[in-house]
């Protein structure tokens, strides 16, 4: 019997480059890589189920999960990690400069199930004071109209969010519909530059790595799924799946941390690396559950809270078995 044929959508990180082009083999397995932006990959593995295994939204997953759709098998792999103090936009004029100010104001989201925004509402929560209760909550797409949630929301009670389907975020913020945005994506009029738009934390870098001290939580935006067909058939794909990926990370943060040569076109990387363990230890990009219960709870909860999620999700009853664990020589 030969490898199994699987299709894996996905980013092209470089800490999946090897697994994409061949350098580390999956065992038994061999792969039709798809390289798709990340909206299109979403839309298309969450509405359609396209892709054997799929980089996912952690969001989208949980919230499916929790609903009772088990169409897809998380593995604590974590393509993309993010912190989020730098995701909230205000206008250049605001006098807006702390997330706590932000109780009572009037905000946009792409999306309330969007991985970014439930670690940025979580954070406003439980970091900042902000009861979410007393926000007027907006979701449209953040510069074009028409963007829809793609999970079924709970939302709890007294909680406002109100749908704009016929504007964008960044339309109703410069008209001043809006005090503020939290978005993954920056608003187009940002990353313009045109001076009508600012991140809301100057210095959001600082901010960051204090919560991170603090809280131990580093954000996990995406995961790798597998759709729970091909799982259940072959269960022993999930660890292979996952062993792989992790010595592509490995191979990678080697790589970065490598002062011989230049593999980023980026100056000063090796020190980067090096004084990014000391913030966040030996590994700065950790997989698997035990490494990463800290922010994997966190999150479930903020999930929940937030009405993302009917039911608060148990780690053990979301992530396979045969990845929680590992032989121990």
């Amino acid at each position: 019997m030969g490898n199994l044929n699987l299709t894996l959508a996905i980013g092209e990180y470089d800490h999946v480059r090897d697994v994409l082009d061949g350098t580390i083999r999956v065992p038994g397995v061999d792969l039709t890589v798809m390289r798709l932006p990340i909206e299109e990959m979403f839309y298309r593995a969450t509405f359609f189920r396209e892709f054997d295994v799929s980089e996912m939204s952690f969001g989208k997953v949980i919230s499916l999960h929790a609903s009772g759709d088990r169409g897809f098998v998380p593995l604590p792999v974590f393509p993309s990690r993010m912190f989020r103090h730098s995701s909230a936009y205000v206008r250049s004029d605001s006098k807006l400069t702390q997330l706590s100010e932000l109780a009572g104001k009037r905000i946009g989201v792409p999306e309330w199930a969007q991985t970014a925004s439930i670690y940025s509402r979580g954070m406003l929560a439980h970091d900042c004071g902000v009861d979410l209760k007393s926000v007027k909550w907006f979701q449209a797409g953040v510069n074009e109209a028409g963007r829809k949630e793609k999970v079924k929301l709970n939302l709890p009670e007294g909680l406002s969010l109100t749908v704009m389907p016929d504007k964008s975020l960044s339309q109703m913020l410069l008209a001043g519909e809006l005090d503020a945005v939290l978005s993954a994506r920056a608003p187009q009029p940002f990353t313009n530059g045109d001076g009508s738009m600012r991140r809301l934390l100057a210095d959001y870098q600082s901010a960051e790595l204090d919560y991170a001290r603090r809280t131990g939580i580093y954000p996990i935006m995406h995961v790798l799924a597998m759709r729970r067909d091909k799982y259940e058939a072959n269960p022993w794909i999930a660890m292979n799946l996952f062993s792989a990926f992790n010595e592509a990370k490995n191979r990678s943060v080697a790589r970065i941390g490598d002062i011989t040569a230049s593999f980023v076109p980026i100056p000063w990387t090796a020190e980067l690396i090096k004084k990014t363990t000391e913030w966040l230890g030996p590994d700065p990009w950790p997989y698997g559950v035990d490494a990463n219960r800290t922010t994997l709870e966190a999150f479930a909860t903020y999930a929940y809270e937030q009405g993302v999620c009917a039911r608060k999700v148990e780690l053990a009853d979301l992530f396979p078995r045969e990845v929680q664990s590992s032989v121990k020589v």
